[in-house]
C-alpha cells in the first residue's frame, strides 16, 4: 500500500502544480489602458513644431538625469520620453516633416526607456536606437536622394522576461491603442508619406492587434522573429497592408507552440506555410536579436520594403518572391 500513497502524493503534487500553471497563464489579468500621446501633437506644414517638441523632450531627458542625459547632446530628436515607470521613449531618425517613406519599428519583450540605448543584457543590435539607426543608414545608402524617417517607437509598456504577460496580450491590446493613435498622427502629419510598421518579437503581436485599425498610409506590416499576431491566418488581421514575415531558424521563437489557449499564446507563427503572407529571407541572424543588423539578409530586404522595391525583396533561398510588383 505504500507504493499506492507514494503515487497518490505524486499525483497531488502535480494537480496542484498544473493548477497553479493554468492560473498564471489563463487568468485575465487587469485591463491596462493604452497611455495617451501627450507631447507630440501633429501640425501639418509646420516644421518648428517638431523641432519645439524635439526642444521640450531633450530639456526633459536633461533633467531626469544619467543615462537619458546624455543623448541629449548627439543632435538626436525625441517625439516622447518618459522615464516613469518601464519608460517610454519615440526617437525619430531622419528629417520627419519632408519624409516620404516613414518606417515604424516596435520593439519586444523586456525593452524600457533604461535600455532603448544599449539593448537588452546590452546586446547593442537588440536596443531600438541601434535598430532604427541601422535601417535608417541602410536605407540612405541604398536611396540617397530617397526623403526617410526611420522612428523607435518604445510607446507602450512591453512585459517584462519570458513570463505570464508575455504569453498574453493585455500589454499588446493597449500597445495597439496607441500605435494606432500614434500611425494615424504620422497619417495626418504625412498623408502622402508610405508608412512600413516593423514589428519585432512581441512587438509583432502589438503590430497585428493593431493591424484592422492603421491608416491607410500604411502600406506594408513587417513582422521578424514573431511569436504570433493573435491570428491563425494573415485574412484575419482584417488590414489592406501587404503583411511580411521573416524568422531565422536560429531563433528561439521557433520553439514556441501555436497556439492560443483561454487567453494565452499568440496564434500561429506568421511564417507557417499558408499563412497568407509573404515569407522573405534572414540570412546571416544569428539568433532572436540580430535581424536589422548589418549585413543581413532581412536587412536588406527590410530596406527593399520600406523603399517600395517589393520585386526585389528574396525570400529564403535567396530567389526573388514570386508574385511581387515593385511598390
Amino acid at each position: 500500500m505504500r507504493w499506492c500513497w507514494r503515487a497518490l502524493s505524486a499525483a497531488s503534487v502535480a494537480t496542484v502544480l498544473l493548477v497553479a500553471l493554468a492560473m498564471l497563464l489563463f487568468t485575465p489579468g487587469p485591463a491596462i489602458a493604452g497611455e495617451s500621446e501627450t507631447v507630440w501633437h501633429p501640425q501639418p506644414g509646420n516644421p518648428a513644431a517638431l523641432s519645439r517638441i524635439y526642444d521640450v523632450n531633450r530639456a526633459a531627458m536633461q533633467t531626469a538625469g544619467a543615462p537619458y542625459s546624455k543623448w541629449t547632446g548627439q543632435g538626436r530628436q525625441f517625439l516622447a520620453f518618459d522615464h516613469r515607470g518601464n519608460g517610454r521613449v519615440v526617437e525619430v531618425f531622419g528629417d520627419l516633416a519632408t519624409a516620404d517613406r516613414i518606417a515604424v519599428l516596435v520593439p519586444g519583450v523586456s525593452t524600457t526607456a533604461d535600455n532603448f540605448n544599449t539593448g537588452l543584457d546590452g546586446v547593442r543590435d537588440r536596443a531600438p536606437a541601434v535598430q532604427a539607426r541601422g535601417l535608417y543608414d541602410a536605407t540612405l545608402a541604398a536611396a540617397p536622394a530617397q526623403h526617410v524617417a526611420v522612428i523607435a517607437w518604445l510607446g507602450y509598456d512591453a512585459p517584462q522576461g519570458l513570463g505570464r504577460t508575455a504569453a498574453r496580450e493585455e500589454l499588446a491590446r493597449a500597445g495597439a491603442i496607441s500605435l494606432d493613435s500614434f500611425t494615424q498622427d504620422l497619417a495626418t502629419m504625412r498623408p502622402n508619406a508610405r508608412v512600413t510598421l516593423i514589428g519585432h518579437s512581441y512587438g509583432s503581436v502589438v503590430a497585428g492587434l493593431a493591424a484592422a485599425d492603421l491608416p491607410s498610409q500604411v502600406k506594408d506590416l513587417v513582422v521578424v522573429g514573431s511569436p504570433g499576431m493573435g491570428v491563425s491566418r494573415a485574412a484575419d488581421l482584417h488590414t489592406a497592408a501587404h503583411v511580411w514575415a521573416g524568422q531565422s531558424a536560429q531563433d528561439w521563437i521557433n520553439w514556441v507552440p501555436a497556439l492560443r489557449v483561454w487567453g494565452a499564446g499568440h496564434g500561429t507563427l506568421p511564417t507557417t506555410p499558408g499563412f497568407g503572407d509573404s515569407v522573405f529571407g534572414t540570412s546571416g541572424v544569428i539568433d532572436h536579436d540580430h535581424y536589422l543588423a548589418p549585413g543581413t539578409q532581412s536587412l536588406g530586404n527590410i530596406v527593399h520594403i520600406v523603399l517600395g522595391r517589393d520585386s526585389s525583396v528574396t525570400g529564403p533561398n535567396l530567389s526573388a518572391l514570386p508574385g511581387q510588383a515593385s511598390g
